[in-house]
């Protein structure tokens, strides 16, 4: 190949150029604070900052009121844990999430648990999936807060979180759902889920990184996690960041508009990339659903007798970019959490390998993944003391 084979958009995506064009007047001309209306340019900002959040409101299904800008996904995430359990804590302290949450979910609720709070970490099944079942039985009079995401970043399992959100409402419990991995993947409506608070980041639909936002359900109370000055509503303290606002709305409006054509190429490329696997690689196991249940675009295999790390490193030399599993915990030596939670021993969990599509990947470069990864896997199970043959 010519160039980069990009097999890591569960990681990040590529800014569209379309969403670099509907930015760039945010960054050349009306770059007045948004905040500032004593002046035109100033004004201009503002009025952009109010049509922006319109046009997100109507892609989610939710009033403009609901939506608060945030610099990430990791951002909306602490926030929803950390405000609510701050809001609420009078009517109690205990708070529900799964063990295969990102880490911004998990490490929010291990500080929780350093300050007075109960966190139950529920479990999954083999395939990933979070049993509605087990959150009502969770449930406590102290139970203020539900946690699930709507689709895990590293094994592409979709959760139920329709049901989960019923089972929250009918025990007065407030329900979040981080949504990060989700949209631009699959039809994401706030309101038809019926979650009070939704978390959503721009760089992985193909908009700029640092933007995202929290849908917060009006009627919740939050408190805030950044102070400062009175933007976002008094709710969130930071110069506005218009460009990337921009860039996220026109990112999000096309993601939708195009998502059946989307999902339907996504979905072919990654059954490509599992049937190609399985077909020329023995002892390979393929992590989370196989089908409906699975995110379009994610693929994620473990590999007997070898270690995901130096997988990767021989895919780079021959142009693949991939990843073993989540990109922000990339620089740890720790199995996957998410692996382990699906029951795979530490062995197993080392030798993952996540390859994540988008609808800018061709069957070419699929291909030639599949040309490169069996002989790599071959000749690091030849160099393994643990490889019988």
């Amino acid at each position: 190949m010519n160039k980069p084979v990009y097999m890591d958009n569960n990681a990040t995506t590529s800014l569209s150029p379309r969403v670099l064009d509907a930015m760039m007047p945010y960054l050349t001309e009306i770059y007045g604070n948004a905040s500032s209306k004593f002046y035109n340019v100033g004004r201009i900002a503002g009025h952009a900052v109010s049509e922006i959040r319109e046009r997100v409101a109507v892609q989610l299904g939710v009033k403009p009121n609901e939506i608060y800008f945030t610099a990430s996904g990791c951002e909306a995430d602490n926030w929803a844990i950390k405000g609510i359990a701050d809001a609420y804590k009078a009517k109690g302290n205990h708070i529900i999430t799964s063990s295969i949450e990102h880490h911004a979910i998990l490490s929010a609720c291990e500080f929780l648990e350093k300050h007075g709070f109960d966190v139950t970490y529920l479990p999954v099944d083999g395939e990933g999936r979070v049993n509605p079942q087990d959150v009502e039985a969770a449930i406590t009079d102290k139970t203020i807060l539900i946690s699930i995401m709507t689709a895990n970043n590293e094994i592409g399992t979709i959760e139920p979180i329709a049901e989960i959100a019923k089972i929250a409402k009918a025990h007065g419990v407030l329900m979040h759902t981080d949504a990060v991995q989700a949209v631009g993947h699959m039809r994401v409506n706030a309101a038809e889920l019926g979650v009070d608070l939704l978390s959503v980041s721009a760089h992985k639909f193909h908009g700029p990184k640092g933007m995202g936002l929290l849908y917060i359900r009006n009627g919740i109370r939050i408190s805030n996690l950044i102070h400062g000055g009175g933007q976002e509503r008094g709710k969130r303290a930071a110069t506005e960041n218009v460009a990337g606002m921009a860039g996220l709305a026109e990112a999000l409006e096309i993601a939708n508009a195009e998502l059946n054509e989307s999902v339907e190429k996504m979905t072919r490329l990654r059954n490509r990339l599992i049937d190609g696997i399985e077909k020329t690689i023995p002892d390979a196991r393929l992590n989370g659903p196989r089908d409906d249940g699975r995110l379009c675009n994610n693929v994620n295999f473990s590999f007997k007798y070898i270690e995901g790390e130096s997988i990767l490193m021989m895919l780079d030399m021959k142009g693949v970019c991939a990843s073993s599993g989540s990109a922000c915990a990339s620089g740890s030596l720790d199995p996957s959490h998410v692996l382990l939670a699906i029951g795979l021993p530490h062995e197993i969990a080392h030798g993952s390998l996540r390859l994540s599509v988008s609808a800018e990947t061709t069957e070419e470069e699929v291909d030639y993944v599949l040309e490169v990864l069996p002989p790599i896997v071959e000749r690091l199970r030849q160099m393994s003391p643990l490889y019988e043959g």
